[in-house]
């Protein structure tokens, strides 16, 4: 049985947390083809891999001399925290950290079959044979500057957690607010459609799809208003002046809108940047397009400061 002292425990976390990084960040990098700053906080540490180590530390505790009892309890215990985890931070930030939806025996996404068996084996690995060593230097470091050691850890990461979660939050609220945009430009186009179809041409209301992007939608908007404005000059079409009021009032709400937007989709932040380039494998069901134009953005901001 473990008998660590709380700043043990903080240290093994903070341990483990690092190692994860270096890991996760060295095989996405290589992946990628380009230096990649993994995880959702900015300094060299992932909270998750810290917590799945002492997660498999604790589980396997009462099955210590039993290989396959310690395995067993390495699947349930981690697929169990990564489900919480995930299910977790995609409500609160209405996206997907990580994502196994193309993986055979998947669950919402979540976790899978195959993660799952690899936390087992990871689980049999971290308590036989990673722990041991790091556990020899840790309980051969004095108690006094181990305090003082984590001290100063918890204070780092506390403050980057703190940005990291507003930076989150933030990307969560730009989103929402890109797809609201996007929604009533959906609106002003098929208000568009409706007034040029009461024109008496031949032409029938088309039914927007959600899924258009956002180019897109823009260029079909322009291409409905110079039709209605080439209607006007030529006197081909006699709207009222009700429909005429309206017609400005959707030409201002539409210019609005995508300046609204342009100017939500050029993020400025360090934090929002290094977010969305730091989880390359980030998703999203309910902000598809959006999430993707977000991303394109910070990649050609990226590669126009090279």
């Amino acid at each position: 049985m473990y008998s660590y002292t709380v700043a043990q425990w903080l240290f093994f976390f903070y341990f483990y947390c690092f190692f994860g990084w270096c890991f996760e960040s060295t095989y996405v990098s290589i992946r990628k083809r380009h230096p990649v700053n993994r995880g959702f906080m900015r300094g060299p540490f992932l909270p998750l891999y810290g917590s799945g180590a002492i997660m498999m530390l604790v589980v396997s505790m009462p099955f210590q001399s039993n290989l396959v009892l310690t395995y067993v309890a390495g699947c349930i215990g981690a697929t169990a925290l990564e489900y919480v985890t995930g299910v977790a931070m995609e409500a609160l930030f209405k996206v997907r950290y990580w994502d196994y939806s193309n993986q055979k025996f998947n669950f919402q996404g979540q976790i899978c079959l195959s993660s799952t068996l690899a936390w087992g084996g990871l689980t049999i690995l971290m308590t036989r044979f990673v722990h041991k060593p790091v556990e020899r230097l840790v309980l051969g470091i004095p108690t006094n500057i181990l305090a003082a050691v984590t001290f100063v850890l918890t204070i780092c990461l506390v403050v980057d957690f703190t940005l990291s979660f507003k930076a989150a939050i933030d990307l969560r609220d730009i989103l929402l607010k890109m797809e609201a945009a996007k929604e009533e430009l959906e609106r002003v186009q098929r208000r568009l459609d409706v007034i040029i179809a009461l024109s008496n041409e031949e032409r029938e209301v088309r039914k927007q799809e959600r899924s258009e992007k956002m180019d897109e939608l823009a260029a079909g908007i322009e291409e409905r208003l110079l039709s209605i404005k080439e209607k006007l000059a030529n006197g081909r079409s006699a709207y009222p002046d009700s429909v005429k009021e309206e017609i400005m009032e959707l030409r201002v709400k539409y210019r609005l809108n995508v300046e609204n937007r342009g100017q939500l989709a050029n993020l400025k932040d360090f934090y929002k940047r290094q977010m969305l380039k730091g989880n390359p494998t980030m998703v999203s069901k309910r902000f598809k397009d959006t999430l993707q134009e977000l991303k394109e953005n910070v990649n050609r901001v990226s590669d126009g400061d090279k």
